[in-house]
């Protein structure tokens, strides 16, 4: 380990508050005793307040509360920082492996008792994720790079009907996770337009002498919520339908990714909601259809229509 990054270890160690010994650094650190002396009154030289205590007992301390940099972090911010990378790991971040070295420094610059209780911390917190793609991974590194720096890419696409299209040129202005599926918010340069595009579609990525300029305060996870959700409010068409059934479905639609943007309303045997025709009668039965008998369509009529209709197809379909 660099002479920089052991001074560095010295100061964490010496910050949990535990009086150490040269022995115990150097069998830490696994470097001659006398390098922990050198380093030692480097850090003396520097102005870090190490106080030296001879005897039995003996040993280096750090005067207290010297070091409240951010890099230097309580047990509570340590175990924030892990269980928020069980997180990120299982959302499929980009940057796994530095993910992994990072969390091994934070238990590494703790005291035996902090790291004891870390330990238990993370193994008593699970997260559990539905299974990215695997191939997403070194597309959302070099999109991570491209939003970073502002570099133009050119990317092949996989469209929602399986078909390929034409290789285009993009200016990535954010990458969003939503649903457990990547998505890159980009200016399009062969439609013309801002867009999302499913990172998982990407077959290629490659890396362009262009770069482009993000507009500013342009947030890429507003654009995307706008696109998923519109806003109805001052709208006109906006049909209002009523579910009934038992409280447990009533609550889970109520809390439904799509639905709960539209909530008008929600007693203990009714949720009412408010929504554009178009979307009503496109996308509301197949969300309804899994919930079979434990809901109730009360109105309107021409939904309970399309609930028939589609069941009544899938009927067919499986007596085929």
């Amino acid at each position: 380990m660099p002479k920089n990054d052991n001074m560095l270890t010295i100061l964490w160690m010496l910050n949990s508050g535990e009086k150490l010994t040269a022995k115990q650094i150097s069998e830490k650190l696994e470097i001659n005793i006398r390098t922990v002396y050198r380093y030692i009154d480097a850090l003396c030289a520097s102005g870090v307040p190490i106080i030296s205590d001879t005897g039995h007992n003996g040993g280096y301390s750090l005067l207290h509360n010297f070091i409240q940099s951010p890099l230097l972090f309580s047990m509570d911010e340590k175990k924030s920082l892990l269980h928020a990378a069980l997180f990120a790991k299982e959302a499929g971040y980009p940057s796994s492996e530095a993910l992994e070295n990072a969390t091994s420094k934070l238990k590494m610059y703790s005291n035996q008792e902090q790291e004891r209780l870390l330990s238990y911390h993370v193994a008593g917190f699970g997260v559990i994720n539905r299974r990215g793609y695997p191939a997403v991974q070194p597309v959302l590194q070099e999109l991570e790079h491209a939003v970073a720096n502002e570099w133009s890419v050119d990317i092949s696409y996989r469209n929602r009907h399986d078909e390929q299209s034409p290789n285009r040129v993009i200016d990535p202005y954010g990458v969003v996770n939503w649903n457990n599926k990547w998505y890159t918010i980009a200016f399009c340069h062969l439609r013309n337009e801002i867009r999302s595009f499913r990172v998982e579609r990407i077959l290629n990525i490659t890396r362009t002498p262009f770069s482009f300029k993000r507009p500013g305060g342009f947030s890429a996870r507003t654009f995307f919520i706008n696109t998923l959700l519109p806003d109805v409010a001052g709208k006109s068409g906006l049909i209002t339908f009523i579910i009934g059934g038992r409280a447990e479905a009533l609550d889970d639609l109520c809390i439904h990714w799509f639905l709960e943007h539209h909530l008008q309303e929600r007693t203990s045997t009714q949720a009412i909601f408010l929504l554009e025709e178009e979307y009503l009668y496109a996308h509301v039965p197949n969300i309804l259809l899994p919930y079979g008998k434990s809901i109730q369509v009360i109105e309107p009529q021409n939904l309970k229509n399309k609930l028939v209709a589609l069941a009544s197809e899938l009927m067919e379909y499986y007596q085929a």
